[in-house]
């Protein structure tokens, strides 16, 4: 491969560049998918040009400037619903005990591409004719979906640690088998992560769960022992087998669970979590394994965990309540009434079509009997969902009355017993059903009675 077609944008800020005496590349993830004939929105671009310089050419051109990358080399700009962020040439170097890079200008782009993750991030397009560049053999590691690094793994990992868990996304993301030596180096590396960010690290583990392929993403950074500096709680399910009833692979479960899930962050954290609690929790007893109330456990895990990785608290208390919700279910097996329908709605909230996804998710017997059992109650759960979705206004469940016509009723002033009554008549309404204006009224003069309240 000599030359690539060039989107006419880039084409023509490379002209720009060109004039001005200086080289400019598009380089990283934007190549390889031009290579693998995706569309282009978003470009990497590497120049020889200085952010001083690089700022004074974009003038005119852009729409709009970007500096907050400037101390590190970089310059974005906006052009017609583009993304461009271009950097000088540049070597990244982590201190020992430094959580950021300390960049260095390099003087050419080769040297650029040399201080690059991996080859097949390695590859580079010169601007504006399109040559394509490629000094370590990117495109042939890409034909083989082989992933390695243009160096040593060892050079690569000391200047990112966090690119020991980048390797396992692109493995999830691209589905790309690690050369012996990078699985190797991370195995040995891996101590090193510990010097990158909660923040850095949150993000590369969400675009590993999010990938086509996250069950070997995961089973990379458990392998070689990485998961233990950033998320121990998951090689922590290797548990030794049930002597009386063989249990299942945990471990492995949570695997499959995680990518029956479709690629929705919060779904899939949650499905990566959901089982945490069983270590915790483990009992063999004569009938078998147990783990009473994992669900509970887990979710209290889970939040430590989330929190120690920085994740937003809305991000944080979605996977928890899927976490504690997640066996909710197995009482439909016994019968549930409406009410108790009502109420899984109700305590699901907005997570409702998660948290039956989940539960679905979470079926990986090999038994297609009991898989065909569970797959019928599920869909007549959501039946029942459906049908008392029409007759009711279930995501708008709350009392017959609120809580001025209470007081207004019962000649009583704000504090806790008008709270105990609206109580009352949620636990009726989820129950009964819809209750008319009348019925209501009724239903509290009982009660207040009852409360010696009349």
């Amino acid at each position: 491969m000599t030359n690539l077609d060039v989107p006419a944008l880039a084409k023509d800020l490379g002209e720009r560049f060109r004039e001005a005496g200086h080289e400019l590349y598009l380089v990283g993830g934007v190549v390889r998918d031009a290579v693998l004939g995706r569309e282009l929105v978003d470009y990497d671009l590497a120049t020889s040009a200085q952010p001083r310089e690089t700022t004074r050419l974009l003038r005119g051109w852009a729409e709009r400037q970007y500096l907050v990358g400037v101390r590190y080399g970089t310059v974005g700009a906006r052009r017609d619903g583009h993304t461009f962020e271009i950097t000088t040439f540049r070597e990244e170097v982590y201190h020992e005990d430094h959580r950021k890079p300390v960049v260095t200008f390099a003087r050419d782009v080769e040297t650029d591409l040399s201080r690059r993750d991996f080859t097949i991030n390695a590859m580079a397009i010169r601007l504006p004719e399109g040559e394509f560049v490629d000094p370590f053999g990117g495109l042939k590691h890409l034909a083989a979906r082989r992933l390695d690094t243009p160096l040593g793994p060892d050079v690569a990992f000391s200047d990112d640690p966090l690119r020991m868990l980048r390797a396992a996304r692109f493995v999830s993301q691209l589905d790309v088998t690690p050369a012996p030596r990078v699985v190797e180096a991370i195995g040995r590396m891996r101590e090193r992560l510990r010097i990158v960010s909660a923040e850095r690290i949150q993000d590369e583990l969400v675009k590993l769960l999010c990938g086509d392929k996250p069950s070997k993403g995961l089973d990379l950074v458990v392998g070689t022992g990485l998961a233990d500096e950033f998320l121990p709680e998951l090689p922590a399910l290797k548990l030794e087998q049930d002597p009386v009833q063989r249990h299942k692979d945990v471990l492995h479960h949570t695997y499959a669970v995680v990518e029956r899930c479709e690629p929705d962050a919060v779904l899939r954290l949650a499905a990566l979590l959901h089982d945490i609690g069983k270590p915790r929790t483990r009992q063999i007893t004569p009938e078998g394994v147990q783990f009473h109330h994992h669900e509970v456990v887990g979710a209290r895990m889970a939040e430590e965990r989330m929190r120690a990785l920085r994740f937003p608290a809305a991000v944080t208390q979605d996977v928890k309540k899927l976490i504690e919700m997640h066996l909710r279910f197995h009482g439909y097996w016994m019968g549930w009434t409406d009410g108790a329908v009502r109420r899984y709605v109700r305590d699901a909230g907005p997570l409702l079509d998660r948290l039956n996804q989940l539960t679905r998710a979470d079926v990986t017997t090999r038994n297609p009997g009991k898989a065909k059992q569970f797959a019928a109650l599920q869909d007549d759960l959501e039946d029942r969902i459906a049908r008392l979705a029409e007759e009711e206004n279930l995501q708008g469940l709350r009392p017959p009355l609120d809580g001025e016509e209470v007081m207004a009723h019962l000649g009583i002033a704000p504090g806790p017993v008008v709270g105990e009554a609206l109580a009352h008549l949620m636990e009726i309404r989820m129950e009964r059903g819809p209750i008319d204006g009348d019925e209501a009224y009724r239903l509290l003069e009982e009660w207040a009675k009852e409360r010696g309240l009349r």
